[in-house]
C-alpha cells in the first residue's frame, strides 16, 4: 500500500510524523508523495483541510485518515498514541479477528465563482464564506434559477453536511449527517427589519437543487474556501451545489458521526 502523510508542522507533528514513517517502513508501506492510496493528515482538522485541498485532483482515487495532535476533531480520530496500531492495520497484519476497514464518502460542495475578469471553479469540504471587507454585504440570492431574497448582512456561508459542524453551527445552522447529500445555507448578521426583510433561518439544499448569489453593489470581497481566502472586488456571482465527486475516508474501527457530535461538544 502506497501513503503519505501531511503534518501540521509544529514540532509534535513532526515527530509523530517521523514516528508514523519508521514503523510504515517496518510493515513494508511505500511511501508516495504523487499517487498514494492513503494520505494520512497529523495535526487537526484543519490539517485536513489542507491534505484535502492538496491532493484535490486525486480525491476519487484517494482515501484520508487523521491523526489528531491536539483536541479530537471530525476528521481526525486517531490518538498520537495508537500510530502503532494505525501503521498495523493499514499494513493488513493485524488481528484477522477485528473488522475490515471500510471506506466511507462524504459529499462535497461544488462552486462556480464568476468575475468580470472571469470564470473559476473550486471544491469545499467545509463550507464557502462570503462576506464584506468594508461594508454590509448586498447580495440576491437565487434557488433553482428563482429569486429566493435580497440579502444585507455581514455574510452569507454555505456549508457541507460534515462542515455543518463547524463555523455553520457556530452560527446556529443545523447539524447534518454527513451520509445526507445536501448543502445549507445560513446567514451571517442579516439585517432585518421594516425596509430589509431575508428568511433570518438556515435553508438545506438537496443534490439536485443549487443557488446563485449574486453581488447588487460594487464592494470588496472575501471568499472563503475552507481555508484559503480570496479578496474579490470584481464579483459577479457565485453558483453553489452539491458536487458530483466525494471525499474518502477509511474506517479502520467504528466511530459514529453522533459520538463525533457528542465528544466534541457534550462530554
Amino acid at each position: 500500500m502506497r501513503y503519505y502523510v501531511l503534518d501540521r508542522g509544529d514540532q509534535l507533528s513532526v515527530e509523530l510524523s517521523q514516528t508514523f514513517h519508521k514503523l510504515a517502513a517496518e510493515q513494508g508501506l511505500e511511501l508516495d508523495a504523487k499517487s498514494p492510496d492513503i494520505v494520512v493528515s497529523i495535526g487537526g482538522d484543519g490539517t485536513m483541510l489542507h491534505a484535502f485541498h492538496t491532493f484535490i485532483d486525486q480525491i476519487s482515487s484517494i482515501a484520508f485518515v487523521g491523526i489528531h495532535t491536539g483536541h479530537l476533531g471530525f476528521y481526525a480520530d486517531w490518538k498520537a498514541d495508537e500510530i502503532p496500531e494505525l501503521v498495523q492495520m493499514m499494513s493488513g497484519h493485524s488481528d484477522p479477528g477485528l473488522l475490515r476497514p471500510r471506506i466511507v464518502r462524504y459529499p462535497l460542495i461544488e462552486l462556480e465563482i464568476q468575475k468580470k475578469s472571469g470564470t473559476s471553479s473550486h471544491i469545499c469540504l467545509n463550507e464557502f464564506t462570503l462576506k464584506g471587507v468594508d461594508g454590509t454585504v448586498v447580495a440576491q440570492v437565487d434557488i433553482n434559477d428563482q429569486m429566493f431574497e435580497m440579502f444585507r448582512g455581514d455574510g452569507i456561508c454555505v456549508s457541507t453536511p460534515s462542515g455543518s459542524t463547524a463555523y455553520n453551527k457556530s452560527l446556529g445552522g443545523a447539524m447534518i449527517h454527513p451520509t445526507i447529500e445536501a448543502l445549507q445555507i445560513t446567514e451571517i448578521a442579516s439585517i432585518n427589519n421594516r425596509v430589509f426583510r431575508t428568511l433570518g433561518s438556515p435553508l438545506v439544499l438537496p443534490k439536485h437543487h443549487h443557488c446563485d448569489i449574486y453581488s447588487r453593489k460594487e464592494q470588496n470581497l472575501l471568499l472563503t474556501i475552507d481555508h484559503v481566502n480570496l479578496p474579490m472586488n470584481d464579483l459577479v456571482s457565485v453558483r453553489c451545489q452539491v458536487s458530483e465527486r466525494k471525499i474518502s475516508f477509511v474506517r479502520y474501527r467504528p466511530f459514529p458521526f453522533w459520538n463525533r457530535v457528542s465528544n466534541a461538544f457534550l462530554d
